[in-house]
């Protein structure tokens, strides 16, 4: 019977993996034992909170169940001898634990005197797996497998790959992190520069993540966009004179300021045009305004700053009929400069089709069906729909819409699609 505990662990596996995930890789050193243990303790903890109940700081508690399962297959590896005396070093300092109490085993906000300057284990994940020795795909994919425990097909979805691929991306990625001797930690303030790419893209896919997943029955996951916005902050105090990083914070705040608009009371997605704008979090968009504003100061213009140029546009539009599509589509035409993808080109699209005309929008939707790469992506055949519905062109719209629900898998864009689907068929 479901007592409310699987809720409890499902809750802090949200909100804890990464950091029970990051603080067993840097006492043990394995990635893949620390990944395989900490999903012990929240297998663990289903049986064992259900008999004692959820501890105050459910962290703490599947830390320290991680590590001592950590010890024991370490204990059972005579390879393991000289790590398990380092573990246990750790566990010393660490003090003594109480399960239901107040101590939490890695409450290190602060510098820990490892030279990077920031002493929180989720951001030296961050830094060691953007190592430049690793491709940026394999940065980017494997932090999200680890910090944020985004599952491989989750992670393929993001990046439009084969489960297979990235999978032997993910495997590629930790074995060279080993054979490499990377280490793990933030590095000194003269290697930030060549990390720093990686770091954001990392940031940017985890809050998109949780923005809107790609799997499973709800819209948002707000755990992750909300760590996200956590990790952007300690990098922004980390690195206050680098605009990008600035123009990144920024994005996610202004995004973030509608995120609690984006679905009703029943878990249906509501469009953009359709929010309650007298309802957005005014505070995070006037900070992600500011952030912008001082970001842009710096003359040194960015991808990310761009994207929340567009998403200031957004949030300052009174009303959906105030947006300034204009601005919008000459802003993912600076975009393209830096970001020449196809997902970028049909944004474009979406603004060139509200601010010039349907057709003008379906003409650029329809090069990027001719070129084939976002053949598996469900927001092209999506956009068209939308397009060809504010054209009055329904039955076309409708075939569209089987397309879309054909290729897409979160349940809640599902019952959007089909809900314009029926509307398109009934017209």
């Amino acid at each position: 019977m479901n007592d409310g505990i699987e809720e409890a662990v499902a809750a802090a596996f949200r909100e804890e993996w990464g950091q029970v995930v990051a603080t067993l890789i840097r006492v043990t050193g394995d990635w893949d034992l620390a990944e395989e243990c900490a999903q012990d303790a929240f297998t663990q903890a289903l049986d064992r909170w259900r008999r004692d109940g959820v501890p105050r700081r459910p962290g703490a508690w599947l830390t320290t169940t991680a590590r001592n399962r950590a010890l024991d297959v370490l204990r059972r590896e005579a390879a393991g001898a000289r790590k398990l005396r380092e573990v246990a070093v750790s566990a010393r300092d660490d003090g003594p634990y109480d399960p239901y109490g107040t101590y939490n085993p890695y409450e290190t906000d602060g510098d820990d005197g490892d030279g990077g300057g920031v002493g929180d284990d989720r951001l030296r994940l961050i830094f060691t797996c953007c190592h430049p020795a690793l491709a940026i795909e394999a940065r980017v994919a494997l932090t999200l497998r680890t910090l944020a425990g985004l599952t491989t097909p989750e992670i393929a979805r993001a990046f439009l790959v084969p489960e297979a691929t990235m999978a032997q991306r993910l495997v590629r990625a930790k074995r060279k992190i080993r054979n490499a001797g990377i280490p793990y930690r933030v590095p000194p303030a003269h290697l930030l520069p060549e990390r720093t790419t990686g770091v954001l893209g990392v940031l940017y896919l985890l809050f998109n993540e949780g923005y809107a997943a790609t799997a499973g029955a709800d819209l948002t996951r707000t755990g992750l966009s909300a760590e996200a916005i956590r990790l952007a902050r300690v990098l922004a105090r980390l690195m206050p004179d680098e605009p990008e990083v600035l123009g990144l914070l920024a994005l996610l705040l202004l995004h973030d300021a509608r995120s609690g608009t984006r679905v009703d009371a029943a878990g249906e997605l509501v469009t953009l045009e359709d929010q309650d704008r007298t309802a957005w979090d005014a505070s995070e968009a006037d900070e992600g305004a500011a952030l912008l504003e001082t970001a842009l100061r710096r003359g040194r213009p960015g991808p990310y700053q761009i994207q929340a140029a567009i998403a200031a546009c957004h949030t300052t539009a009174a009303t959906a009929g105030e947006t300034d599509w204009a601005d919008i589509a000459g802003l993912y035409g600076e975009l393209r400069r830096f970001v020449p993808s196809a997902v970028v080109r049909l944004n474009q699209a979406v603004a060139v089709g509200m601010s010039e005309g349907a057709d003008a929008g379906l003409a650029l939707v329809a090069e990027l069906e001719e070129e084939g790469e976002l053949d598996a992506y469900h927001l092209l055949p999506a956009t068209r729909a939308d397009l060809l519905r504010r054209a009055g062109r329904r039955a076309e719209a409708a075939e569209a819409y089987e397309r879309a629900l054909e290729l897409a898998e979160n349940a809640a864009e599902r019952r959007f699609l089909e809900k314009r689907l029926a509307e398109c068929r009934s017209a």
